[in-house]
């Protein structure tokens, strides 16, 4: 059974009567919606889903939380330039998301607008329609004003119930001035207020301001005020009816916001607490190329719809646990991918599918349009064809669609046009490297370092493409002669097999100056010859213009010289130092020496040899300070995971306060090398 199907049974189980099934999800528009918090989504959504099979009325209600303060200014946000005269974006924090204005120039009339509609439109590829509620709306329009009053008139048992969950006791005098609600104040607009008194019945509030303003706040006809998180979620629950809600892991710890506001919700507002699933954050792998994060990658699902079918996102998540991790990957690793969903579809299609993969393809798959049965079709021409050949022929589609004809693989391009511009975007944008374009000329240096026996290889396949006249399954099998009838017949099949994987490599390093590519009976076929054979033919000198080409080539690129200009000058090594005097196993063990993954790397002003580095932990973001900007560009730093001793007192250089520092090894023989550390341990875990 899948585990939508298990919640939506316990759902019923619980309110086995009840016309309609809520199951909510929200988000703040703090920002681009990033692929972490569309697992609330997706996890919903499939728990609708799966209701629905089970012949219930189901809704995904999502809640724009867009009435919570603005507490920080997003990185894309801040490179933004305020209109002259217009007050700095840092003068907003504390203002309502709605009440801040729209930094970009698209029409939307704030802040909160631009990322809803931007995330609303992503939500419409997917399929996804859900009914949403604007929490400035529904906080300003009065719809939770008894509610408000209701809290606190509770104020003392709600503040038990979060001391409860407290680890540290409460200060004399504190209950007393608890409020459960945040009052904006209408001379500055934001939550810097404070209550100073309440009337007997709960209505009518005296506060000051932090900018200066008092003022008299009535709670039966002034609504510009807000519960506090753990209050106004459960709140919500009671007033919407909502049966399921999932959250990160963060808030579904022993303690977290869960629990309390489980708790709130049974004893203040009397309702039971919706069935709560925790899940897993998402990871990424292989952000590479152009997509790296000093470039300042937004990863959305606008920006996973680039590389991925909306299909598939669904289906990532879908097949997953909630509380496993799981990795989009920007690297080959969604070539497997793709294979692996295809293969899942196929069966699913041909009714091969069992239970599990029946329900999971049930869950991402798009219905057709209103009163039509069944699901979209997918079109499984395979990824890592179109990625291999496509960028051999520019992308171009008549030649695309002549290439797969040829191959025995006659795709069209309504069948892969859906996955066509995915698979360039992915080769351009994630992985350069792998772009295969036939070089503009024979490759001298390659041909003259080849042994005679090689150079004869080359020959003889040059000859063969030439003549023509073959068939594929023809061209295969020459191939792999080619090798023996320059070697002659080799009894050791490991020698012939080495032999001939050298020989491929030779033709892929003539043709496309790598030493891998597509298979290359497929690539030698589908590419007109003419397009090629040249760079197979050494029977002719060197031209001047090849010559004038190689020397090009040859000589260092910009960023090449600017790179070496940069390097510190090596010499001798140093005199070995003696060891240190001896320390304990607990003077070892008192520093905490831990994996850290660079998530920024930035120069720091008027300083010569600093960067500021902005790390993940595994429990928070830190920032440190190391000079080691004459040895790496921040490109080079940038994704990679270090060593920092992260329990050292913090210091100020260069104007910026460092929390820790990187292992480094120095030596006069290679400068100051930084110890990175393979990717596969994951961060925070310590060394020892």
């Amino acid at each position: 059974m899948h585990w939508s199907d298990r919640i939506a049974q316990e759902i019923i189980r619980r309110r086995p009567d009840k016309e309609e099934y809520v199951c909510a999800a929200g988000i703040s528009p703090s920002g681009s919606i990033h692929i972490g918090n569309f697992r609330d989504i997706a996890t919903s959504y499939f728990v609708v889903k799966a209701l629905r099979r089970q012949g219930k009325k189901a809704k995904l209600l999502f809640s724009w939380d867009e009435f919570d303060r603005l507490r920080k200014i997003p990185v894309n946000v801040a490179k933004l330039p305020r209109p002259e005269g217009e007050r700095p974006w840092e003068e907003f924090i504390g203002y309502p998301y709605v009440d801040v204005p729209n930094p970009f120039d698209d029409g939307c009339p704030n802040y909160a607008k631009h990322f809803e509609d931007e995330f609303e439109e992503a939500m419409e590829r997917f399929g996804i329609h859900m009914d949403y509620r604007y929490q400035a709306q529904m906080n300003r329009s009065g719809k939770y004003a008894e509610y408000v009053i209701q809290a606190l008139k509770k104020r003392g048992e709600i503040f038990d119930i979060l001391d409860g969950f407290r680890t540290q006791a409460a200060q004399e005098g504190e209950r007393e001035a608890y409020y459960p609600v945040s009052i904006y104040c209408p001379h500055c607009k934001k939550d810097t207020t404070r209550i100073l008194s309440l009337s007997g019945d709960c209505t009518v509030a005296e506060y000051e301001c932090a900018c200066g303003h008092k003022g008299t706040f009535d709670f039966t006809k002034d609504f510009n005020c807000k519960l506090a998180w753990k209050i106004d979620w459960p709140m919500r629950w009671m007033y919407e009816g909502v049966d399921f809600e999932p959250g990160g892991k963060d808030h579904a710890s022993p303690g977290g916001s869960y629990d309390t506001s489980r708790v709130i919700s049974q004893k203040i507002f009397g309702y039971e607490a919706p069935i709560f699933q925790g899940y897993e954050f998402i990871g990424i792998k292989g952000a590479t190329g152009k997509m790296s994060g000093s470039s300042g990658l937004n990863l959305t699902p606008d920006t996973l719809l680039k590389l991925y079918q909306p299909e598939m996102i669904l289906w990532l998540y879908a097949r997953s646990e909630p509380t496993k991790a799981f990795d989009f990957c920007f690297d080959d690793g969604i070539l497997r991918q793709y294979f692996e969903f295809d293969k899942q579809y196929n069966d699913f299609v041909d009714g091969k599918a069992d239970e599990f993969l029946t329900n999971v393809m049930a869950n991402c798959l798009r219905e057709e349009e209103e009163g039509q049965p069944g699901y979209k079709k997918i079109e499984t021409v395979p990824m890592s064809l179109l990625v291999q050949l496509g960028s051999v022929v520019d992308f171009n589609v008549p030649m695309l669609e002549t290439v797969f004809e040829k191959i025995g693989q006659p795709f069209t391009f309504d069948q892969f046009k859906d996955r066509l511009e995915r698979a360039k975007y992915w080769l351009e944008q994630c992985s350069p490297e792998n772009v295969n374009r036939l070089r503009p000329y024979r490759n001298w240096e390659v041909y003259e370092a080849l042994s005679e026996e090689e150079k004869k290889e080359i020959a003889l396949l040059h000859a063969y493409i030439k003549k023509g006249g073959y068939s594929l399954d023809e061209l295969n099998q020459e191939l792999y002669a080619i090798p023996k009838q320059v070697m002659g017949e080799l009894e050791d099949a490991k020698e012939l097999k080495k032999i001939q994987g050298r020989f491929f490599k030779n033709v892929y390093r003539l043709l496309i100056d790598k030493e891998k590519g597509p298979r290359l009976y497929l690539f030698l076929y589908a590419i007109e010859p003419d397009k090629y054979v040249n760079l197979l033919d050494f029977s002719t000198p060197k031209t001047e213009e090849e010559q004038q080409l190689q020397a090009m080539e040859s000589a260092p690129s910009t960023e090449e010289t600017e790179k070496a200009g940069k390097q510190v000058p090596l010499g001798d090594p140093d005199p070995v130092e003696p060891i240190r005097e001896e320390i304990t196993i607990d003077d070892f063990g008192r520093m905490d020496m831990r994996v850290c993954k660079i998530l920024k790397c930035a120069e720091i002003r008027k300083s010569h040899s600093c960067y500021k580095l902005t790390l993940s932990d595994g429990l928070k973001e830190r920032v440190i300070v190391s000079s080691i900007k004459s040895y790496y560009t921040p490109e080079e730093m940038v994704g990679k995971k270090i060593i920092v001793i992260a329990n050292l007192k913090p210091a100020r250089f260069a104007g910026v306060t460092s929390e820790g520092m990187l292992l480094a090894a120095t030596n006069n023989a290679c400068g100051c090398q930084v110890i990175f550390v393979d990717d596969i341990v994951p961060e925070g875990t310590r060394i020892c």
